[in-house]
């Protein structure tokens, strides 16, 4: 056993089940401080979670969980949890990552699934705990922050000069002025193909959404189409937004007048501000969790800005900016 947490975890797993567990399986850490085991009740395998509570409360995501539920969205079946300790048993939705699986051939069906699940999650605006947080502006300064100071700071470590902090405050204030303008409805906040896992039936279970908020409502789908995991044709990405665009008017979830061009503004700028925050985060994750391995995704949250910002004139000095001062500087780290 790792440590005292773990064999803890071990003991209650035993405790909620009545079998005695064998050496608990590593299944996987992510990007915070949680872990997740694979247990068994005797006739089937459970995950296991340890999530200390000091560091990863539980309540956020058992809240979410039951809303989820009860929207319709496929999400595991908490089991057990004790909230005191940190530990919860789970369904298990297997091993098999949606982002293993992606090829050319078989994209677009499974994104046309995990799209239709987005307008039950956006329905979801509160639990039984309350609203759910909104993605206001506090918090989307928060994010694009951590570009400034993790990736061009602390990594790159560029000579940040006025005229860098105008350039660099005009495109916050466009990218924020971009996600406050559009409807506000309920946001996973993670949604890509390493949070979506195909289970035996091939349907996509959805994991991870406890920093669930109230936001802009193209959110999910860009982080879902702009992946920072891989990379798709901007012919099939524009055309899948699109029909999604479509579906939600024709669900009365988006007004009627909202035009393509406006659509795909909103999405576009959005995935802009996510993979900001992205390359920042990937960046924090290198330093100061010491997991190095993040940083091989930077490039192509980089390259999306860079390409997508081509779109837009009113993006034009950011995107020579981008290509004078950031881009170089990572090239030659």
């Amino acid at each position: 056993m790792e440590d005292k947490r773990e064999l803890a975890l071990q003991a209650w797993c035993e405790s909620q089940t009545g079998v005695t567990q064998p050496t608990l399986e590593v299944v996987s850490g992510d990007a915070s401080f949680r872990r997740y085991f694979r247990a068994t009740n005797g006739r089937e395998s459970l995950i296991a979670v340890d999530c200390p509570p000091d560091k990863e409360p539980m309540e956020p995501f058992l809240a979410v969980a039951e809303a989820y539920r009860d929207a319709g969205v496929t999400v595991p079946e908490v089991i057990a949890a004790d909230t005191e300790h940190g530990f919860m048993l789970q369904s298990d939705f297997g091993q098999i990552l949606l982002l293993s699986k992606l090829h050319a051939r078989n994209a677009r069906q499974f994104y046309e699934q995990a799209l239709a699940a987005l307008p039950n999650i956006m329905d979801v605006t509160n639990t039984r705990k309350g609203d759910l947080p909104k993605f206001d502006k506090a918090l989307l300064e928060r994010e694009l922050g951590l570009f400034k100071d993790w990736l061009l700071g602390t990594h790159l470590t560029i000579s940040w000069q006025p005229e860098d902090e105008r350039i660099w405050k005009d495109f916050c204030d466009k990218m924020i002025s971009n996600a406050l303008s559009q409807p506000q409805v309920g946001v996973h906040r993670d949604y890509h193909s390493r949070n979506l896992m195909l289970l035996s039936d091939d349907r996509i279970g959805i994991i991870d959404f406890q920093d669930a908020v109230v936001g802009p409502i193209t959110y999910d789908a860009a982080s879902l189409l702009r992946d920072c995991y891989i990379e798709w044709p901007d012919a099939l990405v524009d055309e899948l937004s699109d029909r999604l665009r479509q579906h939600l008017i024709e669900t009365n979830r988006l007004a009627a007048q909202t035009g393509l061009a406006q659509w795909q503004q909103w999405f576009d700028l959005m995935g802009m501000q996510r993979h900001t925050k992205a390359a920042g985060i990937f960046a924090r994750l290198a330093h100061r969790d010491k997991k190095p391995g993040y940083l091989q995704d930077v490039p192509r949250t980089l390259g999306y800005l860079e390409r997508v910002s081509q779109r837009y004139s009113e993006l034009e000095e950011y995107n020579a900016w981008l290509n004078e001062r950031v881009l170089p500087a990572w090239e030659q780290q």
